[in-house]
């Protein structure tokens, strides 16, 4: 059986929290589960958040940001632009979650 790679790409800050959390409710159904904040710096992350994305890290999966001041506040993997598009062609699916 192969495995279903899912990534979730949030640009708009207001939907990250939430992007973040389904992407760690796909990792519980046993799929690879990734989500990328992208060109937008988001808030620091709540204890809650958190935890879901030690979650998320423990079932293989992990959240991402091109915006350095993410990486630097709530911990997530640094990724450019480049390195995100070798990424995506890894993915059987791609999600961009909650546009404006």
């Amino acid at each position: 059986m192969e495995y279903k790679k899912v990534c979730f790409m949030y640009r708009h800050k207001d939907y990250a929290i939430d992007g973040i959390r389904s992407a760690l409710g796909l990792a519980v159904e046993n799929m690879y589960s990734y989500g990328v904040v992208m060109d937008t710096e988001i808030d620091e992350l709540d204890e809650l958040t958190q935890e879901s994305i030690e979650m998320l890290r423990d079932m293989e999966g992990d959240v991402y940001s091109t915006v350095p001041a993410n990486v630097e506040k709530n911990g997530f993997e640094a990724i450019t632009i480049e390195e995100l598009g070798e990424k995506l062609r890894e993915m059987t699916h791609i999600i961009p979650y909650g546009i404006k």
